[in-house]
Parts: structure tokens; C-alpha cells; sequence
């Protein structure tokens, strides 16, 4: 069997454990008799384990004798894709019953008004909290949510547990702030994924106010079409729409004027930029220039320094966020340190 593309690791061993339950649970009649039949695997992968058909047929080979030697359902021929496939199928695994564990947990990051230093909005972000290690960094189980798919039910989640966080804010008589929810290229896709969000909002009438969806440059300019109408659907829920990580995606300057969005945020790439050089900051100014001219807010993410802030204050940028003012916080200390006193730092 020869499979033309391979991204990852546990995407072949994925590939090869379903290929071998079909293969073990599909029944071979011969006359009267019903057999099933097992089988064993071994896997060879370009250019690791070898540059030519040949010598890749015949470590593919060497893997399966070893295989069966251990009696290992599959080997893969380096043992270094061996335990990295391991490791990634018991990552799989893992979340799947975070999800169902409600292992999962939500972050916020403040985002503060550049012009009076208030509190005027907040970023959801995912984090895992596993009962064995504690929190996980993000960049190692965010990437596989996205491989899996699993990111689709993780995300819709997420969404829920924003609206219930803020309609909670507003029920304690706190000073609820708008919160922003990162949507993945799977969610905004799916067939299904406006009327989740509408069901998602229907529960209270305050929901929809309290909601901001981001949408990364790059998802949006991938089908603009497609993307133009499913933002106006939003929008027209009451749902205010960013479109997140701008200038990283190709340039969408032509379409920007037509996007149903609200605000724009700066990648913290060009954030970090801006002082390091004039071109840097030149960039900087154009995007926030160019933003207000169509009646965009705008949101610099990942800043860090006084110097970065200052430099955005006086380029009029409307809001920031980043380690200069707070990392991400768990939802009740986020609640304590900034809505319980008028949303004030």
C-alpha cells in the first residue's frame, strides 16, 4: 500500500489502526465457511527510511518482520516514528477525554483601552488543565485539536462557556465586558456553524452584546465570498466580528472595505516590529490609518513594552492587549482583579 502524502506522525498510524480494525472486522465468506482474518503492518516512510521504492519496500518489510517477531500489531521502521506516533495517538486520546472529563478550561486577557487605560474587552483562550501534569502549554495540544477535528468541539465549548461566563459577570452585577472567541477554519466551514451560534446566544437576550467572534486574515481570505456572508449573518445576530492576526494572510487590502467586520487586530509580529525600525513603525501607522478609514477599530496584540504602548497611543490606536498590562488569567481571578471595580486596572 502506498499512501502519497503524509502530514504527520499520528496521522499514519491513524491511518493504519482503522485500516487494520476494517480489515479484521470484515467478514471473507468462502462457501459456507465465514473467516476473519488479522493481520500485521509495517510502515516505511521518504526519505527517512529510504530514497527509493526498493529500499523503502524493504524496510517496510524489515518493520513488519519485526512486527511479527513482537507480536506488535504495526511498526513503523525508525523507532524514533515509532515512539512519536505513540506519543501523538496517546495525545489524541487524552483529549478526547479531557473534553469529556471537562478538563478544559477558559482564560481571559484583558483588552485596554489605550486612550483612558480601562478595561473594555476580553480574549477567550483555550487552555487544558490535565488532572496529571496541570496546565498544558497551548502549543502542544492546540495543533493536534486542529489535526483531529477535535478542535470543532472544543471550540463550540468554548463559545458556550464565554456566554455563560458573561451572562454570570452580568447576573453578579459586575462590570461585564465584551468577550472575544477565536473561531477555527473547521468551525466557520461547517454547514452548521451559524445556526450553533445562534442557538449558542438564544439562551438570554444579553448574549449576543457580550460576544465577539475572531477570525483569522488568512480563514476569511480563503473563500471571500463565502466568508463576506457568513460575517454578515453574524453581525446581523448582534454579533460584533474582528478579523484576527491581520497582515500574516495574503493581502486582502482590495476587500477590506467590504468585510462586514468591526475591528481589525495587529499581529503582534508587526507589534514587535514597529520598534525595531522606521519601516516597522511606518507599517504599523498605515494599518491603523488605513483601518480608521473604514471605520474600524483596532486592537495591537502582544505588547510587551512601555515603549510599544506609547508608540500605539500616539499612532491613535484604539486598544491593546498583552503581558505589558496582563497575561491570560483563570475566569475568577480575571472577575476579581478587573470587574469588581468598574472594569478600572
Amino acid at each position: 500500500m502506498v499512501l502519497p502524502e503524509v502530514r504527520r506522525e499520528g496521522d499514519l498510524a491513524k491511518f493504519v489502526e482503522k485500516r487494520m480494525d476494517a480489515f479484521v472486522g470484515h467478514p471473507f465468506r468462502v462457501n459456507d465457511a465465514v473467516f476473519r482474518i488479522p493481520c500485521k503492518i509495517g510502515a516505511a516512510v521518504y526519505p527517512e527510511d529510504g530514497a527509493s521504492a526498493e529500499i523503502l519496500f524493504m524496510n517496510a518489510e524489515a518493520a513488519l518482520k519485526k512486527a511479527k517477531a513482537g507480536g506488535e500489531r504495526y511498526l513503523f521502521y525508525t523507532q524514533n516514528m515509532n515512539e512519536s506516533a505513540a506519543a501523538a495517538l496517546t495525545l489524541e486520546n487524552q483529549l478526547r477525554q479531557a473534553l469529556d472529563n471537562g478538563e478544559f478550561v477558559l482564560h481571559y486577557q484583558p483588552k485596554v483601552d489605550l486612550a483612558t487605560g480601562r478595561i473594555v474587552g476580553a480574549e477567550a483562550l483555550i487552555r487544558w488543565n490535565d488532572p496529571r501534569t496541570g496546565l498544558v502549554p497551548p502549543g502542544r495540544f492546540i495543533p493536534m485539536l486542529e489535526d483531529t477535528g477535535l478542535i470543532q468541539e472544543v471550540g463550540r465549548w468554548a463559545l458556550h462557556q464565554a456566554i455563560a461566563d458573561y451572562l454570570r459577570w452580568c447576573g453578579a452585577g459586575l462590570a461585564a465586558v465584551r468577550i472575544a472567541v477565536n473561531v477555527s477554519p473547521l468551525q466557520l466551514r461547517h454547514r452548521d456553524f451559524l445556526a450553533e451560534v445562534g442557538k449558542a446566544i438564544g439562551i438570554d437576550a444579553r448574549a449576543a452584546a457580550g460576544l465577539e467572534l475572531e477570525i483569522t486574515e488568512s480563514v476569511i481570505m480563503e473563500d471571500v465570498r463565502h466568508s463576506i456572508a457568513s460575517l454578515e449573518a453574524i453581525r446581523a445576530m448582534g454579533i460584533r466580528v474582528a478579523i484576527d492576526d491581520f497582515g500574516t494572510g495574503f493581502s486582502s487590502l482590495s476587500y477590506l472595505a467590504r468585510l462586514p467586520t468591526d475591528t481589525l487586530k495587529i499581529d503582534r509580529s508587526f507589534v514587535n516590529d514597529m520598534t525595531d525600525t522606521p519601516e516597522g513603525l511606518s507599517l504599523v501607522a498605515t494599518i491603523i490609518n488605513l483601518a480608521h478609514s473604514v471605520k474600524l477599530k483596532v486592537v495591537a496584540e502582544g505588547v510587551e513594552t512601555d515603549e510599544q504602548s506609547r508608540l500605539l497611543r500616539l499612532l491613535n490606536c484604539d486598544e491593546m492587549q498583552g503581558f505589558l498590562f496582563s497575561q491570560p488569567l483563570p475566569a475568577e481571578i480575571f472577575e476579581a482583579r478587573y470587574l469588581t471595580q468598574s472594569a478600572s486596572p
